[in-house]
């Protein structure tokens, strides 16, 4: 029988179970879905080798997932929808709209990338696959010539990830945003046309997706200057209020809480990347006080920003003596 331990990582609870399979490495070990955590607890930037099991609850956390299985089936119900992923081929979604694994078929275990969306927003990637992400689909890679390759590059994440995340982190980040690219040009190509049935019946729900995603990249584009729930509402005509009851039904959390998970993902890439003063760091993201970021910063990452830089990061230089 295997075995399970707990590990802390990342600042969340994880449970693993000794991996089974005997065409797998016995040394590493299976992931699964602690129904304990909490919503939004950070995952961060991870990836990791997942058992399937049938989740108890809804899962919501602020970051794209990337799946891949190695044979078999994966059943999700998310956005009240069940989608099922097919074996072999790369699967993303945003991970903010709640997803639950309700059944399994055949599948030995399966690749989970997790990538915070802040990052994400900054890659560039086509304003299709955002559009779909961000709408809570599920989005599969429609080629499956590219299996093999796809097989190895989730195995090389792996254990580049879990033998040098630091040293290895810039590689894999580059080669994950590649991979996204060439999942929205497979998107592009094989895009499946909306009967005009389907269009009559979903106008209304598309026009009101359609002003939520506006809604997202409105605050990807400014979350850095101080924008508000009013200014958000205008980009798109609305109410305030229906506005943030729009956008809360769609993605299933509120403009204010997506403004500040943006401003903490930017201030965290510059505290691993750059030696600038906190407080700069602050500023720069979109907070007008440094209470308020360091509040925020706690909430959403589970540690100060000092203690975050750092673990993760590189600390600031020592500063010069001030002249006598």
């Amino acid at each position: 029988m295997a075995g399970s331990v707990e590990t802390r990582k990342s600042g969340r609870k994880t449970k693993k179970t000794a991996r089974p399979q005997p065409h797998v490495a016995p040394l590493e070990a299976l992931h699964h879905f602690d129904s304990g955590r909490r919503d939004f607890t950070p995952y961060g930037f991870t990836c990791e080798i997942w058992e399937p099991r049938q989740m108890q609850r809804p899962d919501r956390h602020d970051e794209i997932e990337i799946n891949f299985l190695d044979r078999g089936t994966l059943t999700y119900l998310i956005g009240g929808e069940r989608v099922t992923v097919q074996p072999r081929r790369v699967t993303a979604f945003w991970a903010a709209v709640p997803h639950q694994i309700v059944a399994f078929n055949k599948v030995n275990y399966y690749y989970v990338v997790t990538v915070p969306f802040g990052w994400v927003l900054q890659w560039g990637l086509p304003e299709r696959l955002m559009t779909a992400l961000t709408q809570g689909q599920i989005v599969a890679d429609a080629r499956i010539d590219r299996a093999k390759l796809d097989q190895r590059l989730f195995e090389q994440w792996h254990e580049d990830v879990e033998l040098a995340p630091d040293t290895n982190r810039e590689v894999v980040v580059l080669e994950l945003r590649a991979r996204l690219l060439r999942l929205a040009h497979s998107v592009l190509e094989n895009q499946v046309p909306v009967t005009a049935d389907s269009e009559a019946v979903c106008s209304r729900q598309q026009t009101n997706l359609d002003k939520a995603e506006a809604m997202a990249c409105f605050v990807a584009r400014n979350y850095t200057s101080r924008i508000q729930v009013r200014d958000i509402a205008e980009c798109v005509g609305l109410h305030p209020d229906y506005a943030a009851t729009l956008f809360r039904k769609t993605f299933g959390t509120t403009l204010n809480v997506l403004v500040t998970r943006h401003r903490v993902a930017h201030a965290q890439r510059q505290l691993v990347t750059t030696d600038d003063r906190i407080v700069n760091i602050a500023q720069e993201a979109g907070f007008d006080s440094l209470s308020r970021f360091n509040r925020a910063f706690k909430q959403i990452a589970g540690t100060t920003p000092r203690e975050y830089r750092k673990t993760l990061g590189q600390s600031p230089p020592e500063p010069a003596p001030r002249p006598r």
